[in-house]
């Protein structure tokens, strides 16, 4: 007798991986139920992308406003209103949240307002009810959440980027922890709204696996627009009358009105169930799975942020589409995961796809790079004190480009662009063919003839 099983998917979280697999496998006439216990749409439409980069676009409005002089603009004195933001942002968030909900119910996914667990390899219990659902396949969909590491005294005083949006004041002074995306991006928007940031990273350089003079260039820019300290850490947090007195390993002291602590994620495994099932988590604690996000359980599957491969909302969408695509569409394919073209919203922006100096270097030997570093076109006029830098990295064996690194205005959108050349494997001679676009800052990935630098294997013995 076949088994029963009281739907085809369960899905597990729901957030971009989840949803998108949820949706493309009931297209495909599979019965789905999706168990979200806080509110559709993840991390990255309710608590991440999306109301971040809602809030750097409020904090540009204040170059804007500064710059507009220089092209003879008179700006009355702008004034900031937190407030307006706040309920704007998150009106929008849930405009997006109702879409989500919208689209899963137009498809035929039933949606569970509950938290869900594993208790074997075909069953899922809803934590609130007690009812338990039977399920041909259980993908795992429920993300990461950030961390307050390393722990120290007083961390409790601290906020992370999940409560940063509940905020009900912008801040006088605040005191960002972290060198990666998350901190970054929010530091640049304190700053920018008008809150006295310092952004304190224990490294000596921001934004660890990007390439350096990038790095370098956005640290110089930071410093500029707040107080940027590397190469410390914070030893201990305490409250100081309406303030928090953060206090540093040189033994300094830093008196701010928020701290928030973005120094890295963790995959949201506990109390999950795995355990139950046998499914073992790897060094990071994500779940590991196989090219098809496959676990070792052949009939649980898992995607996303929770696996820790690339975590990124454009790959958590894509492995579930190939999820769906594969387990449910009879057409299997894998998500590439060495090729993704990301940005980081500081600002300048940050735009980068493939590989940086160094990996191209152990990857392909010889390498040829191209550099471009120049004053925007704006600025000239604006009296910013701003640069653009880019750079285009080439295998020499095959004339390929291999990575693109930009620094600087709208280097997100103009990266997405890029991103389609490279992933189809053009070479510097299709860039050189390729007419520029004028006057434009991209213009420069065209017109770079002469390599800046070429890097060939060091000859042993």
């Amino acid at each position: 007798m076949s088994e029963h099983f009281d739907v085809d998917l369960f899905v597990i979280g729901g957030g971009s991986g989840g949803v998108r697999a949820a949706r493309i496998a009931a297209g495909y006439g599979a019965r789905v139920t999706l168990a979200e216990e806080y509110r559709v749409g993840g991390t990255c439409v309710i608590r991440g992308c999306v109301p971040k980069k809602l809030m750097v676009y409020a904090g540009r409005f204040a170059d804007e406003f500064e710059d507009a002089a220089g092209f003879g603009w008179s700006v009355p004195e702008p004034r900031f209103d937190w407030s307006v933001l706040k309920r704007r942002r998150d009106a929008e968030v849930a405009r997006l949240e109702g879409i989500y909900d919208t689209n899963l119910m137009r498809a035929g996914v039933e949606i569970v307002p509950q938290r869900a667990v594993i208790e074997d390899a075909h069953t899922v219990r809803l934590v609130g009810s007690g009812e338990r659902v039977r399920a041909r396949f259980i993908l795992v969909a429920v993300g990461a959440s950030p961390v307050k590491e390393p722990v120290i005294p007083g961390a409790d005083l601290a906020i992370t980027s999940n409560e940063v949006f509940d905020l009900e004041a912008l801040p006088e002074r605040i005191l960002v922890v972290g060198g990666g995306y998350i901190a970054v991006e929010f530091a640049g928007v304190f700053a920018a709204l008008g809150s006295r940031t310092t952004l304190l990273h224990r490294g000596d350089r921001l934004l660890r696996g990007f390439d350096d003079e990038i790095r370098d260039a956005l640290g110089d820019a930071y410093a500029k627009r707040m107080d940027l300290r590397l190469g410390r850490t914070v030893q201990s947090l305490e409250r100081r009358g309406e303030g928090i007195a953060a206090r540093l390993d040189d033994g300094s002291e830093i008196e701010v009105d928020q701290v928030l602590v973005a120094t890295g994620r963790r995959p949201n495994v506990a109390g999950l169930g795995l355990e139950r099932v046998g499914i073992a988590l790897d060094r990071a604690g994500a779940i590991p799975v196989d090219a098809t996000s496959r676990t070792t359980i052949p009939s649980i599957y898992a995607v996303g942020d929770v696996t820790n491969r690339a975590n990124l909302t454009p790959i958590a969408i894509r492995e579930g589409h190939a999820f769906a695509d594969t387990v449910f569409g009879n057409k299997p394919w894998c998500v590439d995961h060495r090729l993704i073209p990301t940005a980081v919203f500081s600002t300048p922006e940050i735009g980068v796809v493939g590989h940086n100096e160094d990996v191209a270097r152990e990857i392909y030997g010889a390498i040829d790079v191209y550099k471009a570093s120049f004053r925007p076109m704006k600025a000239t006029l604006s009296g910013r004190d701003e640069k653009v830098l880019m750079k285009v990295v080439v295998d020499c064996a095959s004339d390929k480009v291999v990575g693109v690194h930009l620094f600087g205005h709208d280097a997100g959108e103009i990266i997405q662009a890029v991103g389609i050349a490279v992933t189809m494997g053009a070479t510097k001679a299709d860039f050189d063919r390729t007419i520029a676009v004028h006057p434009t800052a991209s213009e420069e990935l065209v017109t770079m003839r002469v390599p800046a630098v070429t890097k060939r294997p060091v000859a042993v013995g």
